[in-house]
């Protein structure tokens, strides 16, 4: 396979106590936002264990598995992913379709004084669509939208990280346009309902090393 499926430690290190604050405060933020959008709900918008993911990313950072410090969420919501990442070190961004959502996450990471970045647009680049498109039920993935990475001045093959909360049955695809478009040695984390945290390594070889 192309992407290496790497082991995480259990239990995975805690959220120390300034993370702790800010999830509180995240958490706040995020059901503020649900009960103003009863009568109008943001779809697909189901915010990840928190706490969870904060582990596995510490864990990369402490054992230094990432061969630089660009991360992308793809999918960033509420942006509190990409704050958590930010704040260990890595240089964050975020991208989210849903324009709402990107507002709300630069109103937390701007209350927090966070140095995360968000972009309004579709995650999957150009060329991606077709990969995309076999989601089936999932082809929102697929539609236009603004290109995020033109925006950023980078391609994904510059991300030495990229973070997904893949839908059941959506994850294969994520794993596909990463096999396709991400840097050789690029890390790939997921975070899977009931399943937890996979985080996997692209095999080198299997595209063109950056120069």
């Amino acid at each position: 396979m192309p992407l290496v499926r790497l082991n995480l430690p259990d239990p995975l290190p805690p959220a120390s106590p300034e993370v702790e604050r800010f999830l509180i405060d995240a958490q706040t933020q995020i059901d503020a936002f649900i009960e103003s959008h009863l009568s109008d709900p943001v779809h697909a918008f189901v915010p990840s264990d928190f706490p969870l993911v904060y582990g596995a990313l510490r864990y990369v950072a402490d054992a230094n598995l990432s061969a630089g410090p660009l991360f992308c969420e793809w999918g960033s919501g509420a942006g509190v992913i990409t704050c958590m990442a930010a704040m260990l070190g890595f240089s964050a961004s975020g991208v989210e379709f849903e324009r709402i959502l990107v507002e709300l996450a630069n109103q937390l990471a701007d209350r927090h004084k966070i140095p995360a970045a968000f972009y309004h647009g579709n995650l999957v680049p150009h060329g991606g669509q077709r990969i995309a498109e076999q989601t089936g039920e999932f082809e929102w993935l697929a539609v236009g939208g603004p290109d995020p990475y033109d925006q950023m001045g980078l391609e994904i093959d510059d991300f030495d990280m990229i973070f997904a909360y893949p839908w059941p049955g959506e994850e294969q695809v994520i794993r596909r346009l990463f096999e396709r478009f991400a840097a050789d040695g690029a890390l790939l984390m997921t975070y899977n309902g009931g399943e937890g945290i996979h985080l996997y390594r692209k095999r080198a070889g299997t595209k063109e090393s950056r120069k």
